[in-house]
C-alpha cells in the first residue's frame, strides 16, 4: 500500500487517511513545528530517499535511510544461526532494499522496541513474510492493524532460539528490548532501541518517559527493568541510532547507569511551592 499516509514527524504508517497522528500528540512525542504533515512510501521514493546499509557489529547490519526520515533511527538486521531478526524499523522500503536484505538472508522475524519506531512495519512484514512481535501492552498504538502483528504477554518471550524479548516497560508500558544470547562469541548482546537509551558518552545508558520532552521515567519502572535484565549476560548494548553502541561490559554499564539515574531521581525531600 504505497500511498497509505505516513506521519512525517514519527514516520509511522497509518491504515487510512486521518487528520491527526495520535503517536505524535501523546506527551512522549510532539507534533512537528510546522503542524501535522503527511507523506507516503511513493512520495519518499520519488523525493530521492534511499536505503543505507552498513555493518554495526558482528552479525549485525544497520539499515538506515539517506536522507534520514522521522527521528533518524536505524534498524538492525540481526543475523543469528536460528534465523534473521529485523530489530526496530525504518519507514523507507523499496525494491532495491528488499533485494539487498534478501541477499543477506531475508527476515524470519521482526521485533520493534516501541511505537515511535513502528514505521512501515506491515509493509516489511508482507515483503518478507515475517511476523511482527509486539508486546500486548502496546496493542492500542498499532496504527495499521494486520494479521502479521503478533502480540505477546508477560515478561519475556523467545522468538528464535537464543533470541528473547524482554518487556522492560521503560518509555512505554510495552517497551521491549531484545537479548541475543550467542552474540559476541557467547558473551551476548542487548538491543535496546531507546527503551534504554545509549547516550553520547557511550559507556552509559539512560531511562526516560519522554526523550524529546525530557520527562524522566518512574524509578519503580527503572528498577523493574533492571530486575528483569539481571539474568541476562551481554557485552554490547545496541541503541537506536548509528554507532550508539556500548561496546564492552554492557550489563555492568546498564547497572551503573541505573544506579546513577536513581541517585539523581530519588529525593526524600518533597517539593512544595515557595510561600508568597
Amino acid at each position: 500500500m504505497n500511498d497509505l499516509p505516513i506521519c512525517v514527524t514519527c514516520g509511522v504508517q497509518y491504515a487510512e487517511a486521518r487528520d491527526d497522528c495520535p503517536i505524535c500528540e501523546d506527551e512522549r512525542q510532539y507534533v512537528g513545528w510546522e503542524g501535522q504533515r503527511w507523506t507516503s512510501l511513493n512520495e519518499l521514493r520519488e523525493s530521492g530517499h534511499r536505503a543505507h546499509l552498513a555493518e554495526e557489529g558482528s552479525g549485525v547490519v544497520g539499515i538506515g535511510t539517506d536522507p534520514a526520515t522521522a527521528i533518524g533511527q536505524r534498524a538492525l538486521l540481526v543475523r543469528t544461526p536460528a534465523g534473521n531478526v529485523l530489530w526496530d524499523m525504518v519507514t523507507h522500503l523499496d525494491d532495491e532494499l528488499i533485494r539487498q536484505v534478501g541477499e543477506l538472508g531475508g527476515i524470519d522475524a521482526i521485533a520493534i522496541s516501541h511505537p515511535h519506531f513502528y514505521g512501515s512495519m506491515v509493509e516489511w512484514a508482507h515483503a518478507f513474510d515475517a511476523p511482527i512481535h509486539i508486546h500486548a501492552a502496546d496493542r492500542d498504538w498499532v496504527a495499521r492493524p494486520d494479521e502479521s502483528v503478533l502480540f505477546w504477554e508477560g515478561d519475556t518471550h523467545e522468538i528464535l532460539e537464543g533470541v528473547t524479548l524482554v518487556n522492560a516497560g521503560v518509555h512505554f508500558d510495552g517497551g521491549q528490548v531484545m537479548h541475543w544470547r550467542d552474540a559476541e562469541d557467547g558473551r551476548g548482546s542487548l538491543f535496546s532501541g531507546d527503551i534504554l537509551q545509549v547516550v553520547q558518552d557511550r559507556r552509559w545508558v539512560s531511562f526516560m518517559y519522554s526523550y524529546p520532552n525530557l520527562i524522566p521515567e518512574r524509578p519503580a519502572t527503572v528498577r523493574r527493568a533492571l530486575s528483569l535484565l539481571e539474568p541476562y549476560a551481554f557485552d554490547r548494548v545496541y541503541g537506536g541510532w548509528w554507532k550508539r553502541i556500548v561496546r564492552a561490559d554492557g550489563a555492568e554499564a546498564v547497572r551503573r547507569s541505573a544506579e546513577r539515574y536513581l541517585s539523581f531521581a530519588l529525593d526524600d525531600s518533597p517539593w512544595s511551592p515557595a510561600p508568597p
